[in-house]
């Protein structure tokens, strides 16, 4: 009963991390919007104005973030005995196509700008308020994706990555108002043709990453050696072989084992050691082991202690190769 308020402790406390950070990144960047469509109008600055769309889909994103996050933590039920984690890779895939459609966008409308050029007229308040833009969203880029990084959520960790680049790009559209007010020189056409295919290109990048966590990664080596390490520290066992890792959404792993335990245990003794184990991997890991299977370590019969030795050698070895192999 305690290990059940753990696990729903544990996960509230992320979606609440996930809620908070992520309205802090849709207010911030609705104000961004705001005042960068203003400069934008102002100025007849194309670049300005993608920047300021592409503020847009970044607050969008955060509020996809949160519908992902909330319907993640729904708890298991009849239909989806194993949760509902995997809805956060959706909302991660949803993100990544408005995304790429938001870079499209920009692109077709840079091009119109360079195929039909219209001059930018730059003042000093334009210059401030990009100027504040850039450092508003380093400091946001950092804190959304050291946030996403403590709870584990890959949405919010593409979207503190994409803040951070949000600054490179609005400097760079500060840098071809600079050029034009020093040199006469308008590239604004030719930066949003630049910040379009930035952000296609980290649009893909986020699609891909999800689509491969859907696909289903393998399994992260360390947590695999740290299981293995937890179960061979109990006395009784022998070994620990074929560990299987299944992946229903960040943070939530199920697993099944086998361990090697001597032949004359009797089954209640066998299930004081299974249970014992599921509950340190699960608190050592957070990995919830759904099934241990047993190996007999024969104590009488040579011949099949031998067999058993030759069987564990090719395990072992099947495994090194595999960990060179990383």
């Amino acid at each position: 009963m305690n290990d059940n308020k753990d696990i729903s402790t544990a996960v509230a406390d992320r979606g609440s991390v996930i809620v908070k950070t992520s309205i802090i990144g849709i207010l911030t960047n609705v104000i961004l919007a705001g005042f960068k469509a203003m400069v934008g109008m102002m100025t007849g600055s194309i670049a300005v104005v993608l920047d300021a769309v592409n503020n847009l889909s970044d607050a969008m994103s955060s509020v996809i973030t949160i519908i992902g996050a909330k319907l993640g933590a729904k708890q298991p039920d009849k239909k989806h005995p194993l949760g509902y984690g995997r809805i956060e890779y959706l909302s991660s895939m949803t993100v990544a196509i408005i995304v790429i459609y938001a870079g499209a966008t920009s692109l077709i409308e840079s091009v119109k700008k360079i195929i039909s050029p219209e001059e930018a007229d730059y003042g000093m308040v334009s210059l401030i308020i990009i100027s504040v833009a850039i450092v508003v969203k380093l400091v946001l880029g950092r804190y959304v994706k050291s946030q996403g990084e403590k709870v584990n959520s890959g949405a919010l960790i593409a979207s503190g990555s994409d803040a951070s680049f949000d600054a490179v790009l609005s400097a760079s559209v500060l840098a071809s108002a600079v050029i034009y007010l020093a040199l006469g020189l308008s590239l604004e056409a030719y930066v949003g043709v630049v910040i379009a295919g930035v952000i296609i290109k980290a649009g893909f990048e986020m699609l891909g990453e999800t689509i491969a966590d859907i696909i289903g990664r393998r399994g992260d080596p360390e947590k695999s050696i740290e299981i293995k390490r937890i179960i061979n520290e109990e006395p009784e066992v022998r070994g620990a072989y074929d560990l299987t890792l299944f992946n229903y959404g960040p943070d939530k792993f199920y697993g099944s084992v086998h361990i090697e335990l001597p032949d004359q245990y009797t089954v209640d003794k066998v299930d004081e050691i299974t249970r014992r184990i599921q509950l340190k991997v699960y608190q050592g890991t957070g990995v919830i082991l759904t099934g241990i299977s047993i190996y007999s370590y024969n104590t009488t019969d040579d011949e099949a202690a031998k067999i058993r030795d030759a069987v564990r050698n090719c395990v072992l070895a099947h495994e090194w190769a595999l960990q060179l192999n990383l």
